[in-house]
């Protein structure tokens, strides 16, 4: 069998993207740190999407933090409903922030939070939900958008995996109060690292731009601001008055150059993401692997491969199979699977066992992503769906 040597992510970065920072680097005394270029790239991003303000921060990650810091300053403490299906970083920043995550079940059609099961669990205590959109699928619904701007709770999103995506012909990450996304070097767009918090609320940008440097006043927006602390703490210098504890997770011009430039073709890769994804899942046998996903409003983000029914020995043949090809894959799709089950977790109290998640436990267990990206060839992606069917049909019954 022929090796395809088919990595999770390549060709992520053309030569006109470095070329743009080459260019940069030569211009007359180039600043390096944050500056006008990374305004530049915030502007941009914020016409993209849709939104009135985004902050680029260091990382997807960052942008998490910052946001549950945000979210603990401006609501007090209280809990947030998060997937047991996410990034560590989510649940992290939840918990770093002083905040109670409350673990709810996945909907194995959108790969995110089930909507029914986050309504279940809304309480007293509810301050937010943060939910992600995973692998490129829309995780919204009109009633569970409807239900939490009724009882006004925050709604924050985790777009890390699917710039793009839309919910109603709409962006989403142009939903929430707050949405975060990643510029990682495998995602739609890099800036190799990099990260993004969007906002139309106004006193959250402020506040975050605060946050992001060290909770530095001067970083404010808004002169009132500034002129408020200084006057309340005159024994301070106004340009080191420090209002929230935090610390530096600013971009810099480099990654805001090479995100400028990756952001003029995003759409287009997004459709040829999107291509590939709809030929791989015509090619999957419908009777071994699941193919109905929600696929309107997609940016798909990797080829998701689940199996419909439990079979450690089938998973392990595909593994081997795919291994044996030089296929890269990550079993669990995102986040490595139930993040009930990692040990950071064990050091908490209060958080339950991973088996009462049936859904996430199935995907943890029995499923896989494989590298999408613009220059997949399409023999490639039918190539692979004829070697998993083939080795799924040896289990049919």
């Amino acid at each position: 069998m022929t090796d395809l040597n088919w990595p999770l992510m390549m060709n992520n970065i053309s030569r006109s993207d470095l070329d743009s920072l080459i260019s940069y680097l030569k211009t007359d005394d180039p600043k390096l740190t944050q500056g006008p270029m990374v305004k530049t790239f915030e502007a941009n991003w914020s016409k993209w999407l849709g939104v009135k303000h985004s902050v680029m921060v260091n990382s997807g990650s960052s942008a998490n933090d910052l946001t549950m810091i945000a979210l603990k300053e401006m609501f007090g403490p209280g809990e947030v409903i998060v997937p047991p299906l996410t990034w560590v970083s989510d649940i992290s920043a939840v918990l770093r922030a002083g905040l109670k995550p409350v673990f709810v079940d996945i909907d194995r059609e959108s790969l995110a939070l089930d909507p029914n099961l986050i309504l279940k669990a809304l309480s007293s205590r509810t301050k937010a939900v943060f939910i992600t959109h995973v692998l490129g699928f829309n995780g919204l619904t009109d009633k569970l958008l409807s239900e939490l701007k009724e009882r006004e709770i925050v709604l924050v999103e985790d777009v890390c995996e699917s710039h793009g995506a839309k919910h109603n012909g709409r962006k989403v990450g142009t939903f929430g109060w707050a949405s975060n996304f990643s510029f990682y070097y495998a995602h739609h767009m890099t800036t190799i690292e990099g990260g993004v918090i969007s906002t139309d609320n106004a006193d959250l940008y402020d506040l975050l731009l605060m946050l992001r440097s060290h909770g530095m006043v001067r970083e404010s927006s808004r002169v009132f601001t500034r002129k408020k602390f200084a006057s309340d703490y005159p024994d301070l210098n106004p340009d080191f008055i420090f209002a929230h504890a935090t610390h530096n997770m600013r971009s810099t011009e480099l990654n805001a150059v090479l995100g400028i430039e990756q952001l003029k073709r995003l759409d287009q890769n997004i459709v040829k993401r999107n291509k590939n994804f709809d030929k791989f899942l015509s090619v999957l046998d419908p009777s071994i692997f699941q193919t109905i996903f929600r696929n309107e409003g997609c940016s798909n983000y990797a080829l998701v491969l689940i199996l419909l029914d439990p079979n450690i020995n089938l998973r392990n043949d595909i593994e081997n199979c795919l291994s044996e090809l030089q296929i890269e894959f990550r079993r669990g799709l995102s986040g490595g699977g139930n993040q009930l089950r990692q040990p950071y977790l064990k050091k908490f109290s209060g958080i339950p066992p991973a088996k009462d998640y049936p859904q996430v436990e199935h995907i943890h267990n029995f499923s896989w992503y494989i590298g999408n990206y613009p220059d997949l060839p399409e023999n490639q992606i039918i190539k692979l769906g004829e070697v998993v069917n083939t080795i799924g049909r040896k289990y049919a019954h």
